[in-house]
């Protein structure tokens, strides 16, 4: 059998399946979804996804990959129960990350996505004192961020990470995000996304 064929060992204990099996039942219920439309959604019988729910045993890895992409999280949280919050993001402190020039851009209201193949041309964002923080989004690929001038406070729901001139945040932006200004004065970052 194939490494990836299917996830279940027996020397797993049975609890680490049941908790696999809540896990994906919580996600299903979250998307919306009845446990029918979403067996139909995967492409599995009714029967074998209700089984894969009611147990968590013996779930095709590829099946579990398609559960994750549907729901929008990642595999490992999927597996584990860990939190993307606690790991999907990376700051790199100044003095440690390559330098990007300074250059005008658009103010933080009129930001305008550009897409090139797929990758976002690089972006300067403007964050003024008085601006009100930016709602929380969240969007697919990846985001790169690089404070310019001023503090930029990147916004998550259970945390907010401050950044410095010559600080950059690599993240997954599918984890619901904004940005707001820290400083006195004007902030400013550059930000790449990827699809």
């Amino acid at each position: 059998m194939a490494p990836l064929d299917n996830l279940a060992s027996s020397k797993v204990p049975d609890h680490r399946f049941k908790e696999l099996a809540q896990r994906i039942a919580g996600l299903r219920d979250a998307c919306g979804y009845s446990l029918e439309e979403f067996a139909d959604k995967l492409g599995v019988s009714r029967e074998a996804y209700r089984a894969y729910e009611e147990t968590g045993f013996d779930v095709p890895a590829s099946l579990l990959m398609h559960i994750a992409h549907v729901c929008n999280v990642d595999m490992a949280v999927l597996l584990t129960g860990g939190s993307t919050h606690l790991d999907t993001y990376q700051v790199v402190r100044a003095g440690k990350g390559q330098v990007v020039d300074r250059f005008p851009g658009y103010h933080f209201q009129d930001l305008a996505y550009a897409y090139t193949g797929k990758v976002m041309q690089p972006l300067l964002v403007t964050l003024d004192p008085g601006d009100e923080a930016a709602g929380l989004v969240a969007h697919a690929g990846q985001e790169f961020n690089y404070v310019t001038q001023g503090t930029v406070i990147l916004v998550f729901a259970d945390r907010e990470i401050e950044l410095n001139v010559g600080d950059s945040v690599y993240f997954n932006p599918q984890i619901p995000h904004g940005q707001r200004c820290g400083s006195d004065g004007p902030a400013v970052f550059v930000t790449m996304i990827t699809e």
